[in-house]
């Protein structure tokens, strides 16, 4: 059974702060642009970052990774640039459909989209064919810097096995959850020795924009969660040994 309320709200902010000593600031999104953030969240749909990476090259090296880019291309050439991504031709139709929405509703000016409020964008963007919470949070939260949290694989598996949050709970229910546990935390400040593989990535131009300090909790805790469930608390094989949140584990979860 889940842990009561103030408890989840303590687990989670023991988690921000271990992390946080252990490993400091992540640098998400790994990107030069805002819409290279969103192009992005449209690749990683069902595939891994290495795979999305292939296709950001491509992209990058065509000198299309722009609104006016993906607005001009031919559909078949975009398909073909990012099919390392898996599912390409729904994707690149789902990359056309955003800049469509994004000309017919605010001029093609991604600062114009990003000035509306939090609560009507979201919204806006899960009324899109191809955008799911996961995909609207990040482009909100990346590539927005709106204060919204992003729910993904690894959050549910942390949350489940640390006994947060139930593993039947929403997507919005453990977004709820993680939002009211950081808010008025502090921003991780502090940069450890290790780096686990996946878990960090060098400072870029997005990594470093400028946001609140909810947002900045909100980016780093997700890298944080990406980091352990990558490296530690795997589907299979979990190594709850050596993973720096172990002493946080449930009594009858801790490994003997």
């Amino acid at each position: 059974m889940p842990r009561s309320v103030s408890a989840g709200d303590q687990q989670i902010r023991q988690i921000y702060q271990t992390l946080s000593r252990a490993w400091g600031p992540q640098h998400w999104w790994p990107a030069q642009s805002r819409f290279e953030v969103i192009v992005g969240a449209f690749l990683t749909q069902n595939t891994s970052w290495s795979n999305v990476e292939l296709a950001m090259r491509q992209l990058r090296t065509a000198k299309v990774l722009t609104v006016s880019g993906i607005r001009e291309i031919e559909l078949a050439e975009l398909e073909k640039l990012i099919r390392s991504s898996g599912y390409f031709r729904q994707k690149a139709q789902r990359l056309k459909s955003f800049v469509r929405f994004l000309d017919q509703n605010y001029g093609g000016s991604l600062t114009r989209m990003f000035s509306q409020p939090t609560s009507e964008l979201r919204d806006q963007l899960l009324s899109m064919n191809g955008i799911g919470p996961e995909t609207a949070d990040s482009i909100l939260l990346y590539a927005g810097q709106h204060p919204v949290f992003v729910i993904d694989a690894y959050t549910r598996r942390v949350a489940a096995r640390h006994e947060i949050a139930a593993e039947t709970a929403s997507y919005d229910e453990l977004r709820a959850v993680f939002e009211r546990s950081l808010n008025r935390i502090s921003v991780a400040t502090s940069r450890g020795t290790f780096l686990p593989e996946g878990a960090s990535h060098p400072p870029s131009r997005m990594s470093l924009a400028k946001r609140c300090p909810t947002a900045q909790v909100y980016n780093d805790m997700h890298g944080f969660l990406v980091g352990i469930g990558k490296n530690y608390c795997r589907k299979t094989k979990p190594d709850c040994e050596h993973c720096p949140l172990a002493i946080l584990l449930p009594e009858q979860r801790i490994p003997t």
